[in-house]
């Protein structure tokens, strides 16, 4: 978890340092400004390519999911929660993100994520958003969520999820099972 939180700070510093080179702020050779420019193509295609993940996975599409993940896609979960743990593509756990939220997620206002692109180096790309749902009793739940993800040739490859508030959420999610197992 250290070594993870430590790689979303490094992030927020190189893409600073790179706004700054960008600038003109800090004077480095034509090498280096020609470096990042095709840099910053790939980062802004990245960008792009999170955000069009976002918007597949509000919408359900599960056939522009399939195509924008890759097939070793790893899912990293905080294991306080039913879906947590690390998990595959191809070997799903017993419990899924998808499986647990989609039946507290009926309108495009549970589903909406509102992702904000916070940092991207590379094949990295560090996302602001928010995880909400309504339980059947009318509870809602709306926590912050920051995720870092890896995208190799246009897929998401590796996704690592760092919820806010992990036990509001369990907590939640805990009604929301009783609530839905009494229906």
């Amino acid at each position: 978890m250290a070594r993870d939180m430590y790689v979303c700070v490094c992030l927020l510093l190189v893409s600073v340092l790179r706004g700054q080179i960008q600038s003109g702020t800090n004077p480095g050779s034509s090498q280096l400004r020609e470096a990042d420019k095709e840099c910053t193509v790939v980062l802004n295609d990245n960008r792009k390519r999170i955000l069009e993940i976002f918007r597949a996975v509000e919408q359900r599409d599960e056939q522009q999911l399939r195509e924008l993940f890759a097939p070793d896609l790893e899912m990293h979960w905080p294991t306080s929660l039913p879906y947590g743990g690390t998990h595959t593509a191809s070997a799903p756990g017993p419990m899924t993100w998808s499986g647990t939220w989609a039946p507290l997620q009926p309108t495009d206002a549970e589903r909406r994520m509102d992702p904000h692109v916070i940092a991207a180096d590379g094949h990295e790309v560090v996302v602001l958003w928010h995880q909400r749902g309504v339980a059947p009793r009318g509870d809602r739940f709306d926590g912050e969520v920051l995720g870092l993800y890896t995208l190799r040739n246009g897929k998401l490859t590796r996704a690592q999820m760092f919820y806010f508030d992990t036990v509001a959420t369990a907590d939640f999610l805990a009604r929301a099972k009783l609530q839905l197992e009494k229906k």
